[in-house]
């Protein structure tokens, strides 16, 4: 990818990008869902929470591991029991994303994470789809759905969703892998995968975050995946970063999720910089952001304060983002050319 070259003061950056448009392709919809929407939500349904207060609650968020995490995730899920429900809980997320100046998000929903509570699925996916066409009638935000399978549970409960999920394939474009890394390698799930694909439905899983790279290479030969999730685990195997720069793979990173469930110590051992320096289209997003400290903006404004990038490295990232959406070319192209003005504007200011 040509691109161009952009000479933007260092202490112009945080403004650059907070203002430049961009996409968000890793995002779990119910891991937006705030302390406060929580209690409220808990307050509407009559569904008793473990935890005095919301202060409480956000205490609680002191993760070890991905695991760790998913507990108090799932715990928090809880309170979602109603079409409305996940209309609100969306709604909120979609407005931050339009306060951080994303055009075009792929929301991530986990099924079977509610279904399993006797919750209809129609009741899961028409509640988060009205919220996008909201979005794009009121915010002029685009937003889509991925369905993802919890892959800590078996590959027939995958099935079963994907049965569940059939009635309503105009609603969501693809599907995802995501839950507990370890221990369940991508293989696990090899027959759904290629139902899915033959359904027309665009494939991405979460690999290389707790996992090996072999569960990167796993996703790509026996999954097919057109994204990986992560991936940050890649560097260890010199010929997969030859291969997924040379296939242009996108990598969906989420910089305050790899620090917050200790994949990387602090910020300044994050390796972002260091797959931007291979040539991997690396994009940066905020995968749950209530619990994680930060939404869409928040993870680039810490990754830049920590990590030698300039506004060159932010170009590349938000134009990744675009070009590795689900959407047309067309769009894509709309999308670059705001963003090349937003630069074109604060480089002129610079000069």
């Amino acid at each position: 990818m040509s691109q161009p070259a952009f000479h933007i003061p260092q202490a112009k950056l945080p403004a650059l990008i907070q203002a430049m448009p961009k996409a968000e392709l890793h995002m779990h919809i119910e891991g937006s869902l705030e302390p406060e929407l929580i209690f409220a939500l808990a307050q509407r349904n009559g569904v008793a929470l473990s935890y005095p207060s919301v202060e409480a609650l956000r205490a609680a968020y002191a993760f070890t591991d991905l695991q760790s995490f998913l507990d108090i995730y799932y715990a928090g899920a809880s309170v979602l029991l109603k079409e409305q429900d996940f209309h609100d809980m969306a709604w909120a997320y979609l407005l931050k994303a339009k306060e951080d100046n994303v055009l075009h998000t792929e929301l991530f929903f986990d099924p079977q994470t509610h279904t399993d509570r006797g919750v209809p699925f129609e009741v899961v996916i028409k509640g988060l789809h009205s919220a996008c066409v909201r979005a794009e009638a009121e915010l002029g935000v685009s937003a889509s759905l991925i369905m993802c399978f919890l892959r800590h549970l078996s590959e027939e409960a995958a099935l079963k969703t994907l049965d569940e999920s059939l009635p309503y394939r105009e609603l969501f474009i693809g599907v995802g892998l995501d839950s507990s890394e370890r221990g369940h390698p991508p293989e696990k799930f090899a027959r759904v995968f290629a139902r899915c694909k033959d359904l027309g439905l665009h494939l991405v899983a979460h690999a290389g975050e707790e996992g090996p790279p072999e569960y990167i290479v796993n996703a790509l030969d026996i999954l097919s995946v057109e994204r990986i999730d992560h991936g940050v685990r890649c560097v260890e195997d010199p010929a997969l970063v030859e291969r997924l720069a040379k296939q242009g793979t996108a990598l969906t990173v989420c910089p305050l999720s790899n620090i917050k469930l200790c994949v990387f110590k602090t910020m300044a051992e994050h390796n972002l910089k260091t797959l931007l320096a291979h040539g991997l289209k690396v994009t940066v997003n905020s995968d749950d952001p209530a619990y994680f400290g930060g939404y869409l903006n928040q993870n680039f404004l810490a990754t830049f304060a920590d990590l030698d990038l300039d506004a060159n490295d932010a170009y590349t990232l938000a134009r990744n983002s675009f070009e590795a959406s689900f959407v047309s070319a067309e769009r894509k192209q709309a999308w670059i050319a705001q963003l090349d003005a937003t630069f074109a504007r604060f480089a002129g200011d610079a000069a």
